[in-house]
């Protein structure tokens, strides 16, 4: 493609898929509020705040692609929630509607199931179970995906993200970890594919203790490789194992299920 758009390119996978996507485009365009320091040989970058309209329909103009990681990535205030991941996801889709329906690759999350036991097995059709604020801003964003994919024909793959982290730094992880190598493999995919639709995926790696049944995203053809369970033994001689009541070891989200809800400060 010519142009490929990353949002949240200053965040945690935004910086990895920067390092690592290049050769999917001719030109990546990076945006953030964050510093993205200097732009290499084949980069954009844009300043934009997904809540201002204007700007981020300028900043789709042109773009064959999207991977969007923008916006607020923990629990915080519903202001903060609002603005960035439903406002800043409404005038993303918007833009992509008006500029020639782009591919979205868009990073959802496993908050948007957070409240089913870990005994559980999900596949892509579960009721949601939202664990926080943030999990239902999620949640949004996956029925604004579906409903301009119906009514406008943009193509999104809705990835469930886990835990994507060099490797697991918790018990937890053991079910919920997507490596880079993996999360790169699948983005690749979600762009290859003649035809995307509008998929609920479960971003995790080829765990043996994962929660998630990604058989109705096989057409896909990813195959994620690694395994948290390689990493078992370390994170037994180096974390005490949590308590049998725990919201770690009681709910697929996590302690997402044990955070307050946050007030705005008056």
């Amino acid at each position: 493609m010519k142009r490929l758009l990353i949002t949240g390119a200053a965040g945690g996978l935004g910086s990895v898929c920067r390092a690592r996507l290049g050769h999917m485009a001719d030109t990546l365009r990076l945006s953030d509020l964050a510093d993205l320091g200097v732009a290499g040989p084949n980069e954009e970058l844009v300043t934009c705040n997904l809540t201002d309209k204007a700007a981020v329909d300028a900043l789709v103009e042109g773009c064959d692609g999207i991977v969007h990681l923008g916006g607020r990535s923990l629990e915080d205030t519903w202001q903060v929630i609002r603005d960035a991941n439903i406002e800043g996801m409404l005038n993303l889709y918007e833009a992509a509607r008006k500029h020639g329906s782009p591919r979205i690759l868009y990073a959802s999350s496993n908050h948007t199931i957070g409240y089913y036991p870990q005994s559980a097995r999900l596949d892509a059709d579960v009721r949601v179970r939202p664990d926080s604020l943030y999990g239902v801003s999620k949640v949004f964003g996956e029925a604004l995906a579906t409903m301009y994919h119906d009514k406008f024909g943009i193509e999104t793959a809705c990835v469930r993200i886990g835990s994507c982290f060099p490797e697991p730094r918790n018990h937890r992880m053991l079910s919920t970890w997507l490596s880079y190598d993996d999360f790169i493999a699948l983005i690749e995919r979600v762009f290859a594919v003649p035809v995307l639709g509008c998929p609920i995926i479960y971003g995790s790696s080829n765990n043996d203790a994962t929660w998630w049944d990604n058989s109705a995203a096989a057409d896909l053809g990813w195959r994620p490789k690694d395994n948290a369970e390689a990493y078992r033994e370390q994170l037994d001689a180096t974390l005490s194992t949590p308590a049998q009541d725990a919201p770690d070891v009681l709910f697929q989200g996590g302690m997402f299920t044990a955070e307050p809800i946050h007030e705005a400060e008056s």
